[in-house]
């Protein structure tokens, strides 16, 4: 490290490193509410993963999230550390970037600046995740084909940068799982299934606390974030995005407002207030069909983690009699 590095800030203790739509934003709310934890008011750096010039890994389906308003995400090592400076000397730093997980060098970065790092990984069972994620791009607008069933037929979506977005390379959880077996000891590693955090936020983030050798029998306020949503309103949505991203004329001057007269955490509740409320419902259920379609076609990958974790995994996401 650097001794500018140094000065600005701390090297985080822990990563939550995925994945997307499988609680990872809860358990980030969650565990910044612990005395004992600093985590910045910025979810998701992104900063691991990186190519040698600074731009973004070259990996199928980077990442799909943009920024409220004016953030930014650090582009040095030294912005990157200057999140974490404000984190008092004896709590445990940390921060979650879900992409983490399915980089293809993000875990030996991670590794390369604190070998003592603690990972906790959340998967989630194939079908739900990807249908949630498809939802999610295309709020985010990045995928413009509505119908699951034909996005995950042509496999991916092409961005204005030309990046294309891979949807199955994302259930690849054994390959992303031993890549951070690769560079750290299973006691550094936690793996979480997104059931067991769905039915019981507290036991899920009390294991979490224990990997962080922090007091573990804090009252703890379970919460759901980040659900699963699709668009009532294309119009509504299409208004949203032009203010976020501040397209035209009339919305980078609402946004400048909104920038100028809000502080940033308040301006991330206020659009999921207006997302949730106004602009989306809850997700429509997945046709059986292609339900059952989807999961002949994972089952491999579901077997596999199975025994990879030496757990029924097959059992525990209903893939054990698929006809």
């Amino acid at each position: 490290m650097t001794d500018a590095a140094q000065r600005v800030g701390r090297v985080p203790d822990f990563f939550i490193v995925g994945h997307h739509k499988s609680g990872t934003t809860a358990m980030y709310e969650m565990l910044r509410r612990h005395p004992q934890i600093y985590m910045p008011e910025m979810k998701e750096p992104e900063y691991f993963g990186r190519t040698r010039t600074g731009r973004r890994e070259a990996l199928p389906g980077a990442k799909d999230h943009r920024p409220t308003f004016g953030e930014t995400r650090p582009q040095t090592y030294e912005e990157y550390l200057s999140l974490f400076a404000a984190a008092a000397p004896d709590q445990r730093v940390g921060e979650a970037s879900p992409s983490y997980l399915r980089s293809l060098t993000a875990a030996r970065d991670i590794a390369a600046v604190q070998p003592a790092a603690r990972i906790v990984a959340i998967l989630r069972e194939p079908v739900s995740f990807l249908y949630s994620l498809h939802l999610q791009m295309v709020r985010n607008h990045v995928q413009r084909e509505l119908d699951f069933g034909k996005a995950l037929a042509s496999e991916g979506v092409v961005r204005e940068d030309e990046r294309v977005h891979m949807y199955t390379d994302r259930v690849r959880y054994v390959e992303q799982l031993r890549r951070y077996h690769d560079v750290f000891s299973s006691d550094q590693i936690l793996v979480l299934i997104y059931d067991d955090f769905r039915a019981d936020n507290e036991m899920a983030v009390r294991r979490v606390l224990r990997l962080l050798d922090v007091e573990a029998n804090r009252p703890i306020e379970q919460l759901q974030a980040n659900p699963t949503m699709a668009p009532r309103s294309k119009h509504l949505d299409s208004w949203l995005f032009a203010l976020r991203s501040g397209r035209g004329p009339v919305s980078r001057s609402v946004k400048a407002t909104v920038k100028a007269l809000v502080p940033r955490g308040t301006q991330r509740k206020l659009v999921r207030t207006v997302q949730r409320n106004v602009v989306y419902a809850g997700a429509p259920p997945l046709p059986q069909e292609l339900t059952l379609e989807l999961r002949k076609r994972f089952k491999p990958e579901v077997e596999a983690l199975g025994e990879y974790l030496d757990r029924d995994m097959v059992g525990m996401w209903g893939y054990g009699n698929l006809r």
